[in-house]
């Protein structure tokens, strides 16, 4: 009996330290190549910026997290039919050979990026399989009284993992562009050894039928609105954006539909894929609420910084625009070390006092941050900027750890791989949703003032008026990728042809690092304000879902006998 106490003690952390490193891996490649893209590029020489080249720019960014937001509810209920380690084991493989594939692309042109993207998409899909099962393998491993700490350090890994990301890519890329993707390598065959030799299945196994129609229509119909959100963003027909695109409409109307059938499929088949019943159960429900809202606000974050950082802030304060990229993903690190210090404690203390304080008063003081953000000028005083990234990782640390434990502490064992990847969909999906919302605000911003303010600085500076009207007419999200990527954007716009028109003073003055900063000020702040408010909104709805949690709860076995009707009681704890 000691011995057999003994191992299971050992087991825990094993499992711990195998699926954060799972979860790590997984999350740094969601960020990596946003820092890197340039130099991809460059080496399988295509123009990003090009009009024929920006949907390859999108799917290398967005294909990646599509996938993974598709698949990892199927992926955790096949975990919970056939076994959580060795699906989990399965992913770390598939990861690792779809990294050395892309480590290894030889091709270039259209060819290079159909490939890239192709062999993101299928890394993506060992990624989907280790997010999926990660989070029900460690619940299952530790007791009741640990599960916050184990999976409030798997969640910082997780969310950490996206900024970390950045830095890496930016580190790596400009050295040689493959190493982006041979840096994963290492750590997929060590973790696929170790996952193989060390994990085992300690939960309880289901077996159940395959929802075929479930499945199908669930993919079908979330990858359609993921679709038509990636091209919304995407210039259409003389417009700013795509959202009035029949395509786009077809796509996002067309995808809701289908996953309103899917949700009645699923309330008819004797073994659904995604467990409507669960949320019967008010933890699972408002957890789940919660945390598809602090994604939504946390989410397109992510870009908002990068391109405040690359386009304006970074070019003011003596950066070239080709070194943005790695300084910006630097200058972010105050994010991701809140993160680091929150999560692990949060989760720990929520093991005594619940989920609700912590995960509610998280989102409280993420709003603050936002609000704060937007006071802040945009030709920023970095320490004051620095204290409020800080802040924001603080408090999604808060709230992350406390409010993953209290969702898989909700629910039964034989739940615990769907629960998980119907959370793990919401988030993801939630991420995606995010970025065609902050895109859109902050080129709706962009659009209401750039074009009169870009056409005035180009003609001031010798541009010909008519030059200088078509390049204002230009659609908005091409200066916002312009800057996302390190390029130096009036120079892409303006084009050689252009420049040489001009004396060599006023082509320096275009071209310098204070022009695009000087004019896009005023324009980025009025976008900045509308997404900033979205995000603060997001966080204050998501506290309140989290109040309406209850109280310190845990699955416990009916009284009843069990069947497809059972229900979970709650333990209060007064908090």
């Amino acid at each position: 009996m000691l011995n057999r106490s003994s191992d299971e003690a050992r087991y825990k952390w094993v499992a711990l330290s195998n699926t954060t490193l799972g979860v790590l891996i997984v999350t740094i490649n969601m960020s990596i190549l946003l820092i890197a893209l340039p130099d991809i590029f460059r080496g399988i020489g295509i123009d990003p910026l090009a009009p024929g080249n920006i949907s390859y720019l999108l799917w290398l960014i967005m294909g990646y997290l599509v996938v993974t937001a598709v698949l990892v509810v199927s992926f955790g209920r096949l975990g919970d039919m056939f076994g959580r380690t060795r699906m989990y084991n399965l992913g770390f493989a598939v990861f690792t050979v779809f990294s050395i594939l892309l480590a290894a692309t030889w091709m270039h042109g259209d060819a290079g990026a159909i490939w890239l993207i192709v062999m993101r998409v299928l890394q993506g899909v060992g990624g989907a399989l280790l997010l999926a099962t990660s989070t029900a393998i460690l619940t299952d491993a530790f007791p009741t009284h640990q599960r916050g700490l184990a999976l409030g350090i798997n969640q910082v890994a997780g969310i950490g993992g996206s900024f970390v990301g950045l830095v890496v890519g930016g580190v790596l890329g400009p050295v040689n562009w493959h190493w982006v993707f041979l840096v994963s390598v290492p750590v997929g065959v060590f973790g696929t050894v170790w996952a193989y030799l060390k994990l085992r299945d300690t939960g309880t196994r289901n077996r159940a039928r395959l929802d075929w129609w479930g499945n199908a229509t669930f993919a079908i119909g979330l990858v359609a609105v993921l679709v038509g959100i990636t091209y919304g963003i995407q210039p259409y027909a003389g417009h700013t954006m795509g959202w009035t695109s029949p395509v786009v409409l077809t796509l996002v109307v067309g995808g809701i539909v289908v996953l309103a059938l899917f949700a009645w499929i699923e309330t008819r088949v004797p073994d659904p894929m995604f467990r409507l019943s669960l949320f019967r159960i008010r933890a699972f429900t408002a957890g789940n609420v919660a945390s598809l809202l602090a994604a939504l606000g946390r989410g397109g974050l992510q870009f908002i910084l990068i391109i405040w950082l690359q386009g304006i802030w970074l070019p003011e304060h003596g950066y070239s625009f080709e070194r943005t990229p790695l300084w910006a993903g630097i200058y972010m690190l105050p994010l991701t070390i809140g993160f680091l210090v929150a999560g692990p404690v949060s989760g720990f203390l929520s093991d005594r006092f619940g989920a609700r304080p912590f995960a509610t008063g998280g989102m409280v003081v993420a709003a603050a941050s936002f609000l704060l953000l937007d006071v802040v000028p945009v030709d920023f005083d970095y320490l004051a900027f620095a204290g409020l990234l800080l802040l924001n990782g603080l408090a999604m640390g808060l709230f992350s750890s406390p409010n993953r434990a209290g969702i898989m502490n909700s629910l039964p064992p034989d739940q615990r791989g769907a629960g998980a990847g119907m959370t793990s969909t919401f988030q993801n999906a939630a991420t995606v949703l995010s970025i065609g919302i902050f895109f859109s605000m902050l080129i709706l911003g962009l659009a209401s003032s750039l074009p009169t303010t870009l056409a005035a600085g180009l003609t001031a500076q010798g541009v010909p008026a008519a030059t200088a009207a078509q390049v204002a007419a230009l659609p908005p999200v091409g200066t916002l990728f312009a800057a996302l990527l390190g390029f130096n954007p009036v120079q892409t716009l303006l084009g050689p042809q252009v420049l040489a028109g001009v004396t060599p003073a006023q082509a320096a003055t275009l071209t310098g690092r204070e022009f695009f900063p000087q004019l896009i000020s005023g324009p980025f702040a009025d976008g900045l304000t509308l997404a900033l408010g979205f995000a603060a909104g997001a966080c204050l709805v998501a506290a309140l879902a989290s109040v309406l949690r209850g109280g310190k709860y845990h699955w416990t076995e009916p009284d009843l006998a069990p069947g497809p009707t059972r229900t979970a009681r709650t333990a209060q704890s007064g908090n």
